[in-house]
């Protein structure tokens, strides 16, 4: 699935609509320059003005002083619970030794000894801290010992600091400590995007944390919450990349979302697209993020129905009869939807599909002048090839198969020239990656049967497969007037049904069996049948 990029970070969320991304760590930091005035400051305290070196020892000084200020913190407050200003100054300090540790981030290598400490149960628990100042400090100070610079080529001891937060709570606690902030307050919105930072880097360091703060905690009601806002918004921006980040790799998440109605709420985010563009790279990227959420709910069968009942499909066709930025993502998610999924298809061709699908198979591509991604044209066109294909897989006989197979043979078989033209080009360019892995071969380059056959589906061996298995599907249909046409077409260019087949073969001997041993010998029989046919 190319839903997203798993490793991509973050870009600026500023857009104009409250406080700056985390990026710039609050207003410790000079504006724009990514400098951190807090720690530098406490690289100046704890060496008295003479930057000492971060070993061991210097770890343990640390935390003993910063132990030691939560312990005459507890206790100001403990005795002066109705008088604030008598623990006012131990809350100071309290904050100053949290500025010092972040000192940490520059030597991850002591991440196990900080772990070993046992103080991070103390850091951790400060998230629910009477003061929420004191907890935003605890959500910097974990923005800065997770950030991905941080961790570069500290693996092993990043994981060994996460796997501790984990198990101290840190999720649950990170969201309460976000529920009781709002964005109003510039402070208070910082701590929330340094928030949504921490849990970003966190999955990165741990995958399955995605699944954890799902189960564990009501984020997934927040983000839904945020991106609802019809307004467009940094937050809402941020909160859409981060819900992509949680549902792209975890079927779990898919289906947790889909039961509280995440299916209507990202429908709803992008129906305010159909008729117009976003105004901004950052609205873009926001718009781009609400169709990879989409498209992450859509490979549960149960997210299908809900997509269909929801309206979704004929959502997607009046975005792409309007054109705008999101056409292509909407051609991305009914491909989608319909893979698998013969209720989908069925409805597409009852609300008039057809002819806005093959407008876009016969090129009739909108280009997008925001849109300045090299393979946009070419992906879009992969996109409905796999899309008609589905169409042919999911309506096997009836009036919807007549009207599918029909549009083939209007305008004088035009979309079979196109058809034909398109196996053309995409066999052209699978030989040339045959010839060049071959090449390879000679100059001793090893690469075994499963390397070169993944080569030559990224040059475009998947699509050319799928080309193959709608020229079967028409062959099948016994049409002599498609049939003739084909064969004149493949002749032209010394082609012949025995390439077709061979392609088809291929693709026969390679069906997974990811949606189980049964939908892999129906598949397989389905190929099978094709070969025979020709």
């Amino acid at each position: 699935m190319e839903v997203s990029n798993q490793n991509r970070k973050r870009k600026a969320i500023d857009a104009g609509h409250g406080p700056p991304p985390p990026a710039y760590r609050g207003s410790d930091s000079y504006e724009g320059s990514g400098v951190d005035l807090s720690l530098l400051e406490a690289l100046e305290k704890s060496s008295h003005n003479a930057v000492e070196a971060l070993d061991l020892k210097t770890l343990k000084k640390l935390v003993l002083s910063f132990e030691r200020r939560l312990r005459d913190n507890i206790a100001a407050r403990l005795k002066y619970v109705d008088n604030p200003e008598k623990f006012a100054d131990s809350e100071v300090d309290l904050h100053d030794e949290l500025q010092k540790l972040k000192v940490l981030a520059g030597a991850p290598e002591l991440y196990p000894d900080l772990v070993a400490s046992n103080t991070v149960p103390s850091i951790v628990n400060l998230l629910s801290h009477e003061n929420s100042d004191i907890a935003n400090d605890v959500v910097q100070l974990l923005q800065d010992l997770t950030d991905e610079d941080a961790l570069e080529d500290n693996d092993d001891q990043a994981r060994v600091l996460v796997d501790a937060l984990v198990e101290n709570n840190v999720l649950e606690l990170l969201v309460q400590n976000m529920n009781r902030l709002t964005e109003a307050d510039p402070d208070e919105a910082t701590a929330i995007y340094a928030t949504l930072t921490v849990i970003e880097n966190l999955v990165e360091v741990k995958p399955s944390v995605a699944e954890l703060v799902c189960e564990r905690t009501k984020l997934l009601r927040w983000l839904l919450t945020k991106i609802k806002v019809r307004e467009f918004e940094g937050i809402k921006q941020y909160a859409s990349e981060i819900l992509a980040i949680l549902l792209q790799n975890s079927t779990v998440n898919q289906k947790r979302l889909g039961q509280m109605n995440g299916v209507d709420a990202v429908l709803e985010g992008v129906a305010m697209y159909k008729s117009k563009d976003p105004k901004t790279p950052d609205e873009e990227e926001m718009l781009e993020n609400l169709f990879d959420c989409l498209c992450c709910l859509l490979m549960p069968l149960e997210n299908k129905e809900r997509f269909v009942n929801a309206e979704g499909v004929e959502l997607m066709i009046i975005i792409m009869k309007q054109k705008k930025y999101a056409y292509g993502s909407a051609i991305r998610a009914l491909d989608f939807a319909m893979t698998n999924y013969p209720p989908a298809c069925e409805r597409f061709v009852d609300v008039m599909g057809l002819k806005t699908a093959f407008a876009a198979f016969m090129g009739k591509i909108p280009l997008n002048k925001s849109i300045k991604r090299e393979r946009y044209k070419e992906e879009l066109e992969e996109r409905v090839i796999s899309l008609i294909a589905s169409l042919f897989a999911g309506i096997l006989r009836g009036s919807r198969r007549d009207r599918l197979l029909s549009k083939f043979v209007e305008s004088e078989f035009e979309k079979i020239d196109r058809l034909m033209e398109l196996y053309m080009r995409y066999s052209d360019r699978v030989k040339s990656e045959a010839e060049r892995l071959d090449q390879l071969e000679l100059d001793d380059l090893e690469l075994d049967e499963d390397e070169k056959y993944n080569r030559k589906l990224e040059s475009g061996l998947y699509s050319l497969q799928l080309i193959a298995v709608i020229l079967g599907h028409i062959w099948c249909s016994e049409h002599s007037g498609m049939r003739a046409r084909i064969e004149l077409l493949l002749k032209q260019q010394r082609f012949s049904k025995t390439d077709v087949k061979q392609i088809l073969q291929e693709y026969h001997d390679n069906i997974g069996d990811l949606d189980g041993p049964e939908e892999k010998e129906r598949g397989q029989a389905r190929i099978q049948l094709f070969i025979s046919a020709m």
